[in-house]
């Protein structure tokens, strides 16, 4: 089971690379992450679909998203159809933050994939896909 203690190695790594943006902008780790998981999965729109498609948890995401809203960078956008349904909007403020966000990111995937060909990054991002939703369904169908 080494194979996926080490999994912690490469969050750590991230984690570290982020700390710059998040120190610079004064955010905590999850504001950050909700920022960039908004910025770069502009299918999800809701704070239970951060949840939901994080894992995370409802009280970190709506304490973060409070926060982010204080701050000007999110906004909540309430539906006019269902009054339940709220969408959080990503505003230009946090555009200086994404493209900081973004630099890190590229960062980060420029040295984890160094030295693989392209055929081992594609065999890699396949099989761990594979892994994730094999995880997934154990999840959902409690394996």
């Amino acid at each position: 089971m080494h194979f996926w203690d080490m999994h912690k190695t490469i969050t750590c790594y991230y984690e570290k690379l982020t700390r710059s943006v998040c120190d610079q902008y004064e955010l905590t780790q999850m504001e950050y992450d909700i920022l960039m998981f908004l910025y770069n999965n502009s299918q999800y729109k809701t704070a239970a679909d951060i949840v939901k498609v994080r894992k995370s948890t409802k009280s970190h995401v709506s304490t973060s998203l409070k926060s982010l809203e204080d701050r000007g960078l999110v906004e909540k956008k309430q539906s006019e159809d269902n009054k339940k349904h709220i969408e959080i909007i990503l505003l230009d403020s946090a555009q200086e933050i994404i493209q900081a966000g973004l630099n890190v990111q590229s960062e980060f995937v420029r040295n984890m994939f160094q030295g693989l060909t392209e055929e081992e990054m594609i065999t890699c991002k396949s099989v761990f896909s594979k892994i994730c939703n094999n995880a997934e369904r154990c999840l959902i169908n409690r394996c």
